[in-house]
Protein backbone atom coordinates (compact mmCIF):
# COMPACT_ATOMS: atom_id res chain seq x y z
CA UNK A 1 0.00 0.00 0.00
CA UNK A 2 2.48 2.54 0.90
CA UNK A 3 4.48 1.60 -2.35
CA UNK A 4 1.19 2.19 -4.35
CA UNK A 5 1.06 5.91 -2.26
CA UNK A 6 4.56 6.71 -3.57
CA UNK A 7 4.22 5.28 -7.16
CA UNK A 8 0.95 7.44 -7.18
CA UNK A 9 3.22 10.27 -6.76
CA UNK A 10 1.51 11.09 -2.99
CA UNK A 11 4.38 10.62 -0.98
CA UNK A 12 6.96 13.11 -1.66
CA UNK A 13 8.02 14.64 1.37
CA UNK A 14 6.33 15.09 4.26
CA UNK A 15 2.56 16.60 4.27
CA UNK A 16 2.57 20.52 4.51
CA UNK A 17 6.27 20.86 2.77
CA UNK A 18 7.27 22.76 -0.59
CA UNK A 19 9.43 24.07 -1.68
CA UNK A 20 9.78 28.56 -2.66
CA UNK A 21 11.88 29.09 -4.72
CA UNK A 22 15.42 26.93 -4.10
CA UNK A 23 13.87 27.41 0.22
CA UNK A 24 12.28 24.22 1.45
CA UNK A 25 8.96 26.40 3.68
CA UNK A 26 6.54 24.28 5.68
CA UNK A 27 2.79 25.05 5.89
CA UNK A 28 1.53 25.40 9.63
CA UNK A 29 -1.17 26.68 11.55
CA UNK A 30 1.52 29.56 12.28
CA UNK A 31 1.50 30.19 8.45
CA UNK A 32 4.15 29.53 5.87
CA UNK A 33 7.75 29.28 7.90
CA UNK A 34 11.23 28.34 6.80
CA UNK A 35 11.72 24.33 7.87
CA UNK A 36 13.98 24.17 11.22
CA UNK A 37 15.61 21.20 10.89
CA UNK A 38 16.05 20.45 14.50
CA UNK A 39 12.28 20.45 14.96
CA UNK A 40 10.22 16.79 14.75
CA UNK A 41 9.35 15.80 11.24
CA UNK A 42 5.61 15.84 11.42
CA UNK A 43 2.56 15.11 9.57
CA UNK A 44 4.05 11.72 8.32
CA UNK A 45 2.09 8.40 7.32
CA UNK A 46 2.82 5.25 9.06
CA UNK A 47 4.08 4.36 5.67
CA UNK A 48 6.72 6.98 5.52
CA UNK A 49 7.55 6.75 9.30
CA UNK A 50 8.12 3.01 8.16
CA UNK A 51 10.62 3.41 5.66
CA UNK A 52 12.43 6.21 7.41
CA UNK A 53 12.93 3.45 9.94
CA UNK A 54 14.60 1.11 7.85
CA UNK A 55 16.92 3.57 6.02
CA UNK A 56 18.19 4.35 9.56
CA UNK A 57 18.40 1.03 10.34
CA UNK A 58 16.01 0.77 12.67
CA UNK A 59 12.32 -0.26 13.23
CA UNK A 60 9.16 1.52 15.42
CA UNK A 61 8.67 0.43 18.33
CA UNK A 62 5.83 -1.65 19.21
CA UNK A 63 3.18 0.02 21.75
CA UNK A 64 3.87 -2.12 24.70
CA UNK A 65 7.98 -0.93 24.06
CA UNK A 66 6.08 2.43 23.46
CA UNK A 67 4.64 2.34 27.00
CA UNK A 68 7.23 0.42 28.75
CA UNK A 69 9.57 3.16 28.17
CA UNK A 70 7.32 6.02 28.51
CA UNK A 71 6.08 5.18 32.19
CA UNK A 72 9.68 5.61 33.33
CA UNK A 73 9.75 9.35 32.44
CA UNK A 74 7.88 12.74 33.59
CA UNK A 75 4.95 13.42 31.54
CA UNK A 76 6.01 16.96 30.42
CA UNK A 77 5.84 18.11 26.90
CA UNK A 78 4.36 20.58 24.52
CA UNK A 79 0.82 20.31 25.01
CA UNK A 80 -2.76 22.54 23.79
CA UNK A 81 -2.55 24.97 26.56
CA UNK A 82 0.98 25.91 25.29
CA UNK A 83 -1.20 27.76 22.62
CA UNK A 84 1.92 26.64 19.97
CA UNK A 85 0.24 25.24 17.18
CA UNK A 86 3.53 23.24 15.55
CA UNK A 87 6.27 21.15 17.23
CA UNK A 88 9.48 22.35 18.87
CA UNK A 89 12.69 21.38 18.85
CA UNK A 90 13.98 19.21 21.56
CA UNK A 91 15.54 21.18 25.05
CA UNK A 92 19.11 20.00 25.56
CA UNK A 93 20.01 16.90 27.35
CA UNK A 94 20.35 13.04 27.54
CA UNK A 95 17.73 10.02 27.51
CA UNK A 96 14.54 10.12 26.20
CA UNK A 97 13.03 13.25 25.21
CA UNK A 98 9.63 14.69 23.60
CA UNK A 99 7.86 11.46 24.16
CA UNK A 100 4.56 13.18 25.33
CA UNK A 101 2.83 15.98 23.20
CA UNK A 102 5.18 17.86 20.34
CA UNK A 103 3.85 15.12 17.81
CA UNK A 104 1.68 11.56 17.61
CA UNK A 105 4.40 8.34 17.33
CA UNK A 106 3.63 5.75 14.99
CA UNK A 107 4.11 2.52 16.74
CA UNK A 108 4.15 -0.85 14.54
CA UNK A 109 1.06 -2.47 16.34
CA UNK A 110 -2.22 -2.55 14.85
CA UNK A 111 -5.17 -1.43 16.73
CA UNK A 112 -6.66 -4.44 18.25
CA UNK A 113 -8.39 -5.20 21.80
CA UNK A 114 -6.25 -6.19 25.12
CA UNK A 115 -6.48 -9.41 26.17
CA UNK A 116 -9.95 -10.24 27.51
CA UNK A 117 -11.71 -6.79 26.37
CA UNK A 118 -15.58 -6.96 25.98
CA UNK A 119 -17.16 -3.87 24.50
CA UNK A 120 -19.53 -1.76 26.40
CA UNK A 121 -22.92 -1.73 25.31
CA UNK A 122 -24.22 1.19 23.57
CA UNK A 123 -22.96 3.97 21.28
CA UNK A 124 -19.14 3.41 23.35
CA UNK A 125 -19.34 0.17 22.47
CA UNK A 126 -19.77 0.23 18.36
CA UNK A 127 -17.51 3.33 18.33
CA UNK A 128 -14.73 1.32 19.48
CA UNK A 129 -15.17 -1.83 17.69
CA UNK A 130 -15.76 -0.29 14.32
CA UNK A 131 -12.09 0.77 14.84
CA UNK A 132 -9.97 -1.92 15.59
CA UNK A 133 -9.21 -3.56 11.92
CA UNK A 134 -6.78 -1.63 9.59
CA UNK A 135 -5.59 0.87 11.96
CA UNK A 136 -2.25 1.48 13.51
CA UNK A 137 -1.47 2.59 16.84
CA UNK A 138 -0.27 5.63 17.75
CA UNK A 139 1.14 7.29 21.36
CA UNK A 140 2.25 10.20 23.24
CA UNK A 141 -0.37 12.83 22.02
CA UNK A 142 0.79 16.11 19.69
CA UNK A 143 1.01 19.82 20.51
CA UNK A 144 -2.70 19.85 19.89
CA UNK A 145 -3.39 17.37 22.44
CA UNK A 146 -5.10 18.69 26.02
CA UNK A 147 -2.70 17.42 28.34
CA UNK A 148 -5.53 16.10 30.86
CA UNK A 149 -6.44 13.51 27.86
CA UNK A 150 -3.01 12.01 27.93
CA UNK A 151 -1.07 9.18 30.10
CA UNK A 152 1.29 6.89 29.43
CA UNK A 153 -1.92 4.22 28.43
CA UNK A 154 -3.65 6.28 25.84
CA UNK A 155 -3.68 4.70 22.43
CA UNK A 156 -4.80 6.77 19.51
CA UNK A 157 -5.47 5.25 16.08
CA UNK A 158 -5.28 6.41 12.64
CA UNK A 159 -4.85 4.49 9.34
CA UNK A 160 -1.23 4.09 7.52
CA UNK A 161 -1.83 6.22 4.78
CA UNK A 162 -3.04 9.08 7.28
CA UNK A 163 -0.72 12.21 7.50
CA UNK A 164 -2.83 15.35 8.88
CA UNK A 165 -2.82 15.18 12.50
CA UNK A 166 0.53 16.19 14.15
CA UNK A 167 2.40 12.37 13.89
CA UNK A 168 6.14 11.57 14.24
CA UNK A 169 8.40 8.99 14.28
CA UNK A 170 10.24 7.53 17.06
CA UNK A 171 12.92 4.89 16.70
CA UNK A 172 13.44 1.65 18.25
CA UNK A 173 16.22 -0.39 17.78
Amino acid sequence: DGWKEVTSGQLRHPLYWGKVGTDWCEYTLHGLVSLAPDVPVAHVSWYEANAYASWAEARLPTESEWENAASAVAMTGQFLEDVDFHPRAAAAGTGLQQLYGHCWEWTNSAYLPYPGFSPSAGAIGEYNGKFMGNQLVLRGGSCLSAAFHIRASYRNFFYAGDRWQCTGIRLAR
